[in-house]
């Protein structure tokens, strides 16, 4: 099978811990063959189908030249065997875009993971409302006054933007409201801009927990992000250390929840943010963390990804 990953650039892969290149990697361990886009690459005419400017890879297993071109073509995206969408945040316009291009792709006769409507559906942040049962206390607002209320009623709050990643703009107001107002100025630009805000999670010491769904079923073990020093910021991204663990039974019971729901609706793989037993974020655009749970657990999640993909097509 032929697998084209739709992502960021090649060249800015960080190797030794991004999901994309462990899946690549697994795919060509198969046999497969694996070829690689970019969103700005995708372009469609009227009367034809959905193309892509697309690179042919041989990964060469060396750190630093780890990939070699071996083609460069303008081909249909219904040609490959299945089309994995692993764009990173934000979701902005550009990405939104590009879902609806995939999404011709499909009626072309693609087959797309995740499947692009099921992108647009769910928003990182926002699909948490669907199930209240696992998520903490929560508001999301453009009002000022609902976020002083919400402050006042629970006393140390999280707020963040609906489009950030990687724990970029989140930020902690403990009880004594310390720049509450600037903060809330900040994200929710004049009430222009909707902001989330949840109950502070004491349980974060023990880490953001990245629990991993593939093909509706829960990877054993989850990774729990944990901030170091004085930062309240559990990801990798700002500094957080990443710890394998085995899934608690709270986690297990998210899972075995969530994880179907989202398999139905053509998501491959989801990755739902724990904190203390609470939900906070379902991640659907570009879940990671494979290579640091195979390296700390012994479990191979690429493997099981590319068991579901062969499944799935």
């Amino acid at each position: 099978m032929n697998i084209l990953f739709v992502a960021d650039p090649l060249e800015s892969f960080k190797i030794y811990k991004d999901t994309t290149f462990a899946m690549m990697r697994e795919a060509q361990r198969r046999g497969h063959t694996v070829s690689a886009c970019e969103p700005a690459h995708l372009s469609w005419v009227s009367g034809g189908k959905v193309m892509g400017h697309v690179r042919d890879l041989r990964l060469t297993g060396d750190e630093d030249t780890w990939f070699e071109v071996t083609q460069q073509h303008l081909v249909p995206l219904a040609s490959f065997g299945a089309v994995i969408m692993r764009k990173d945040p934000p979701f902005d316009s550009e990405y939104f875009y590009a879902t609806h291009l995939l999404e011709q792709a499909e009626r072309d006769g693609g087959k797309v993971f995740n499947k692009p409507r099921a992108l647009r559906d769910h928003p990182e942040k926002l699909a948490i409302l669907e199930f209240p049962g696992f998520i903490g206390p929560t508001l999301v607002t453009r009002s000022a006054d609902d976020i002083k209320r919400f402050h006042a009623e629970h006393k140390d709050i999280i707020l963040k933007p609906l489009d950030g990643m990687g724990g970029m703009g989140i930020f902690r107001v403990k009880e004594d409201g310390l720049n509450l107002g600037s903060i809330t100025e900040t994200l929710n630009k004049e009430g222009t801009q909707t902001v989330m805000v949840q109950k502070f999670l004491p349980e974060i010491v023990e880490g953001d927990k990245r629990v991993l769904v593939i093909g509706g079923k829960a990877v054993p073990f989850s990774l729990a992000r944990i901030p170091q020093g004085n930062e309240v910021r559990g990801n990798l991204a700002a500094g957080g250390k990443g710890v394998a663990m085995p899934l608690t039974a709270r986690e297990k019971e998210i899972a075995e929840a969530i994880g179907p729901v989202l398999a139905a609706r053509g998501l491959l793989l989801a990755g739902i943010d724990v904190i203390g037993g609470c939900v906070t974020e379902i991640n659907v655009t570009s879940p990671t963390c494979f290579q640091e749970i195979t390296q700390q657990a012994g479990f191979a999640v690429a493997v099981m990804f590319v068991d579901a993909l062969e499944a799935a097509v």
